[in-house]
């Protein structure tokens, strides 16, 4: 994935380190009948994410204990999706979850292939327009998506950086607080994925593309589901201006051309800089890359040399 949202303070029993989570990936696969011997971790972050070698599974097991609700909802998504025969990252039927080992959130996903192929930006905005006209069922229960206060989350516990830095990033939170309360959204409101970007959109193993990570479907203004694509490359350069406007064509509405685009962009890069604040202290690939984008946020300059993480 090129960037996060969230972050949280470690929870549960396990050490949340390769060797710590072990025991954790045992007892979950065994409970789960499946076998956990020589699984390859894939990804170690808000969430350890595993390949096991004796079926094509993904497991994932979150940071954060207090994700179960959102994990529960991600799985009745999944099988929501399913039955719309909507491109999704599928659950085994036969596994019920989530579970929670050693205090740790665990879930079992279906591989889309045995190697990691990202899709198109094209690709994306032709889900997102085929996910923005789905009805969702009153049984998903999904929550109303408030950025506000998932920035407010994601500047909590941020100890690994300086008092300067937290101080400053809580006043831009508040500022800007007040300018998306002035927002008026042009596009309908209803469920979105949440978390919309090139990270979140694999290559199946039959070709065609599917969405991934499905523990941020909310209900809001579909113009958060854009705001990624298009400041990943208005403000970073990561997609090509012809990738860009390819997407624009396919979903049919270019979010950089709404009057609100500045500051929807604003609260989204936000949360993406308080993520990389909770890496600081584990990783120095992080701890430079938060300097620098702080830096970046403080002097409107620089954006262009920030990168993926």
């Amino acid at each position: 994935m090129i960037s996060g949202s969230s972050g949280g303070p470690d929870g549960g029993g396990a050490e949340f380190t390769a060797e710590g989570l072990e025991p954790v990936l045992r007892e979950a696969c065994t409970t789960a009948e499946l076998g956990s011997h020589s699984a390859e971790l894939l990804r170690l972050g808000s969430n350890a994410v595993y390949r096991l070698s004796s079926s094509p599974i993904i497991v994932r097991i979150a940071r954060d204990p207090s994700v179960r609700a959102e994990m529960e909802r991600a799985v009745s998504v999944a099988r929501w999706l399913e039955t719309q025969d909507f491109p999704a990252m599928r659950v085994p039927t036969a596994v019920a979850q989530p579970l929670v080992v050693g205090g740790l959130v665990v879930t079992f996903w279906e591989s889309v292939q045995a190697r990691e192929e990202y899709a198109t930006v094209a690709e994306l905005a032709e889900l997102l327009r085929r996910l923005h006209w789905l009805e969702e069922p009153e049984s998903l229960r999904l929550p109303y998506f408030d950025p506000l206060a998932k920035v407010a989350a994601s500047l909590e516990g941020l100890d690994g950086v300086s008092a300067e830095d937290r101080t400053f990033l809580e006043e831009r939170a508040a500022s800007l607080g007040k300018d998306y309360d002035r927002l008026d959204f042009v596009l309908p409101f209803g469920m979105i994925h949440g978390d919309a970007s090139i990270g979140n959109i694999l290559r199946h193993r039959d070709g065609h593309a599917v969405l991934i990570d499905l523990d941020g479907f909310a209900l809001a203004p579909r113009e958060w589901d854009l705001i990624q694509t298009a400041m990943f490359y208005d403000r970073y350069a990561w997609h090509t201006e012809a990738e860009y406007a390819e997407f624009v064509h396919r979903y049919g509405f270019d979010v950089m051309n709404w009057p609100g685009y500045e500051t929807l962009a604003d609260l989204r890069e936000l949360m993406m800089v308080a993520w990389l604040g909770h890496q600081v202290t584990n990783n120095d690939g992080a701890a430079a890359e938060f300097a620098r984008r702080v830096r970046s946020l403080r002097t409107g300059e620089g954006r262009d040399e920030w990168g993926p993480f």
